[in-house]
């Protein structure tokens, strides 16, 4: 038994040393955690985290469909939700629930069979809560636009409801602070014909086949769409210029690192071409920041989240 598991508190849920991080990457890339925690309901995460010693670090993580785990792996304990956080249900009052482990696209799938209409999420890979963190969006629609509250379990082991105006969203970002984990939001989808909705869904689907490498393992958008300029010079919230599109005029469309490869299809998206290492793509997409600056003066922000230890070189 490693000393770190020794100073864990007592739960109900299961615990996991070194476990394998690859096989829970959607890249398929990535060193282990040191503990891996999958707590059995919300009471346990709160004891968990309230019995958790201050000088050790939590990562709570979803189906990492936004995040690059290096290769050297998480120090601390690594938070996944698992069944028993995966639940979704129509309320009385016609919002809708879902526990932050469901799959974006199960939800929009379920809310659509009951005629709500969250078609954005069909497209979106992950899971609720890496959405709400993230203020997914798709089309001009965001988490935000249908967010009413989540259950949240602060790193001290309170159990807090955050409404809209305490998530700070902004573009692909909120406030939610560090080590907090979503475990269950309230959402407010307008209604509509279940058909139609599950028309709209396909046509998406369609659309962004057309469009993005969705048979690659990739995670979305690498980088966030630079923000525009006022007539001042000053930056604002404006994203009409495309971060593919930058990348693409700096020669980048099809880049190689290793194993690792900005799309041919879509150069915005950072794919693992060839049994590529986390290194492999995390160092490709630092040098398309450093080509996309060169050639345009535009310092490109990651979109897609970077964590835990590097390789030693």
């Amino acid at each position: 038994m490693t000393s770190l598991l020794m100073r864990l508190p007592q739960v109900e849920g299961k615990y996991t040393e070194n476990r394998a991080m690859d096989s829970l990457s959607w890249l398929r890339t990535g060193g282990p955690a040191e503990v891996l925690f999958q707590p059995a309901y919300i009471a346990d995460l709160a004891t968990f985290m309230k019995g958790l010693p201050a000088d050790i670090s939590v990562l709570p993580i979803g189906v990492c469909s936004n995040m690059i785990i290096r290769d050297g792996g998480i120090k601390g304990v690594v938070i996944r939700l698992g069944r028993g956080f995966n639940g979704f249900e129509v309320m009385t009052n016609g919002n809708l629930r879902a526990g932050a482990a469901a799959l974006d696209a199960q939800v929009s799938k379920k809310a659509a069979d009951a005629g709500y209409d969250l078609a954005f999420l069909r497209t979106i890979p992950g899971s609720i809560g890496g959405a709400i963190k993230m203020n997914a969006g798709c089309y001009g629609v965001y988490m935000a636009d249908v967010f009413v509250s989540a259950t949240v379990v602060m790193r001290d082991g309170q159990i807090k409801t955050f409404r809209a105006e305490d998530m700070g969203f902004n573009y692909r970002s909120s406030a939610l602070p560090d080590g907090a984990m979503v475990v269950q939001c309230v959402l407010k989808a307008p209604k509509g014909d279940p058909s139609v909705i599950h028309q709209k869904m396909k046509n998406s689907l369609t659309r962004r086949a057309e469009s993005q490498p969705t048979k690659e393992r990739s995670c979305g958008s690498t980088f966030r769409n630079p923000a525009g300029f006022s007539s001042t010079g000053q930056a604002d919230d404006v994203h009409d210029l495309k971060a593919w599109k930058v990348i693409d005029d700096a020669g980048l469309r099809g880049a190689r690192l290793g194993g690792a490869q900005m799309s041919e299809m879509h150069p915005n998206f950072l794919i693992n071409a060839d049994s590529a290492t986390s290194t492999d793509l995390e160092e490709l997409g630092e040098l398309v920041r450093k080509k996309v600056a060169q050639n345009s003066g535009i310092t490109l922000e990651w979109e897609i989240m970077r964590v835990g230890e590097k390789t030693p070189t």
